[in-house]
């Protein structure tokens, strides 16, 4: 029997996190002057939950940190889990989110270890303004590097991140539609979340889907695109046809009804929604217990899903663990 919660979701995404250390200090991310908080395992911990996991009807694994690409066994970690088959006899499809700044190295080696897509988190395509965003200099040239090499592997479709925040990157928008048209990319624009660090989340930050869009049709017109209900993105192409662009808008247009994911951070715990106040000692129940009564454990963790986050609303709670210690 696959994973379903309470409310009639098959859970079929997970999202992995394999280190919680990143070699960027992203402003709306990081304080700056924390680093890793949690402990990293060692890779066959977080192959034998991705084992138990599949076994229960996961289809889709996405390796996130952190920065994975700083785990120096990542490569065989991908093809480990590559060998792996779902419920229906099919490969697993293995996804990675990066900063991108060692992938160009790296792409070919993953593809070849059977990672079928990479996402890359890239907030601006002016390089001194990537510099002040990620207060890392001269990140930007490994960055595009890193994205031209994993279409040149084949990881396709290769998409692009961009969180905004108004007053401080919304003005690329436009060049972002031209990046995504010039390096056959899809960019996808993420509302801003209350998940940083240091907690400066207010609503007036966020540039909303509607807004979004006004802005990017001004530079060139838009299309929607149909897109599966458990999409986290709303899809749009430009008119002619030559490119496409992607909205993730859960501030001002929710999508937790369809949500079918779950999330194990890098020291092994589940957590069921980005913004749980809780987190279930997976890791744990794993070294205690067989794996048939993990399984159970797992399943009942699932059961109690979340039904949908609170952001905007009076008494919303902040998550118990900001975006980078969670993952991606």
């Amino acid at each position: 029997m696959h994973l379903t919660d309470k409310f009639g979701r098959a859970i079929t995404d997970l999202r992995i996190s394999i280190t919680d250390r990143c070699n960027y200090k992203c402003v709306y991310c990081r304080t700056g002057n924390e680093g890793a908080l949690y402990p990293d395992l060692p890779l066959f911990d977080y192959l034998h939950m991705a084992r138990l996991m599949v076994g229960l009807g996961i289809e889709k694994v996405r390796i996130t940190g952190g920065e994975p690409l700083l785990r120096h066994d990542v490569v065989e970690f991908v093809r480990e889990l590559s060998a792996l088959q779902t419920l229906s006899g099919r490969p697993l499809d293995i996804a990675l989110t990066t900063n991108g700044h060692l992938l160009s190295d790296l792409a070919q080696p993953l593809k070849d270890a059977g990672l079928k897509r990479v996402t890359v988190s890239m907030d601006a395509v002016d390089p001194e303004r990537f510099a002040r965003i990620t207060r890392v200099h001269n990140g930007f040239e490994n960055v595009l590097a890193g994205v031209r090499a994993a279409r040149k592997a084949g990881l396709d479709p290769v998409k692009v991140n961009c969180v905004l925040l108004r007053g401080f990157n919304d003005d690329q928008i436009p060049e972002f539609g031209r990046f995504a048209r010039e390096e056959g990319v899809i960019v996808r624009f993420i509302e801003f979340m209350p998940l940083e660090e240091d907690r400066v989340w207010s609503p007036e930050i966020v540039v909303t889907l509607d807004e979004i869009l006004t802005r990017m049709a001004a530079f060139m017109p838009l299309e929607e695109i149909a897109h599966a209900p458990s999409e986290t993105a709303r899809r749009y192409r430009f008119a002619d046809g030559q490119g496409e662009i992607g909205i993730i808008a859960p501030v001002s247009h929710p999508f937790c009804g369809h949500c079918s994911r779950i999330r194990i951070t890098s020291d092994g715990k589940i957590r069921t929604c980005l913004f749980s106040q809780v987190d279930h000692d997976l890791l744990g129940v794993m070294k205690r217990s067989s794996d048939e009564v993990t399984m159970r454990y797992i399943r009942g963790v699932v059961e109690k899903k979340e039904q949908r986050h609170h952001i905007g609303e009076p008494g919303f709670q902040k998550p118990s663990r900001s975006m980078v210690h969670i993952g991606g």
